[in-house]
C-alpha cells in the first residue's frame, strides 16, 4: 500500500471515531476497528467527512461567535480536501465506494446529533457544539493510542499515525481555547 493510500487509510479509521463519537457519548475504551473492505473504508470516509462538512455548516449558521465560525470554517476546508483526496485515490485504484453497515450507522448517528443540535441556540448551542468537538477530539488521540498505534505493524504507518496525533492535538488545544471563552 502506497504512503498516500496509508495516510487515507488512517485518516478514514480516525474520522470514522470522530464522527461516531459526535453522534454519541464516547465508549469507555476504543472500539476495534471494523472489517471492511477498500471500498467501504473509502465509502466511510467519504460519509465520516461529508456529515463534518454538514454539521459544520450548520454551526456556522447557529452560531455567533467568531471563533467557533472560524473552526467550522477549517472543518468545512479540511474535510472537503480530505474527500477530494480521497475520490482522486479512489479513481485512481479504480476503487467504487461501498454503501455498508458502517457508513449507514454514522449518518443515523448524525442525524440523531443534528436533531439535538437543532433544539439548542445562542450558548447553548455553542457550548453542545464544542463540547462535543472536545470529547471527539479526546476520543480519537486514545483510539490512536490504545487501538491503532498497538496494531499498527509498518514503521510507515506508524510515522503516519504519530503525525496524525500532532494534528489531533493541536484540533483538541484550539478546541479547548475556543470552548474555554464561551459563557456558561
Amino acid at each position: 500500500m502506497s504512503r498516500t493510500a496509508h495516510r487515507l487509510l488512517g485518516c478514514a479509521l480516525t474520522l470514522v471515531f470522530a464522527t461516531a463519537l459526535h453522534a454519541q457519548n464516547p465508549a469507555p475504551a476504543p472500539a476495534a476497528a471494523p472489517d471492511l473492505s477498500d471500498p467501504e473504508v473509502a465509502h466511510v470516509a467519504v460519509t465520516a467527512n461529508s456529515i463534518d462538512i454538514d454539521m459544520a455548516k450548520f454551526a456556522q449558521t447557529r452560531t455567533r461567535n467568531a471563533a467557533l465560525k472560524q473552526f467550522a470554517a477549517t472543518m468545512i476546508t479540511d474535510h472537503t480536501a480530505v474527500n477530494a483526496q480521497a475520490a482522486a485515490l479512489a479513481a485512481k485504484l479504480g476503487v467504487t465506494p461501498a454503501d455498508n453497515a458502517v457508513s449507514q450507522s454514522l449518518e443515523g448517528g448524525a442525524k440523531q446529533a443534528r436533531t439535538s443540535l437543532e433544539a439548542l441556540h445562542g450558548a447553548a448551542f455553542d457550548r453542545a457544539y464544542m463540547d462535543r468537538k472536545v470529547d471527539a477530539h479526546r476520543y480519537v488521540l486514545g483510539v490512536i493510542d490504545q487501538t491503532l498505534v498497538p496494531n499498527a505493524r509498518s514503521k510507515v504507518l506508524r510515522r503516519v499515525l504519530a503525525d496524525m496525533r500532532k494534528l489531533v492535538e493541536q484540533h483538541l488545544t484550539r478546541v479547548q481555547q475556543i470552548q474555554t471563552t464561551l459563557a456558561k
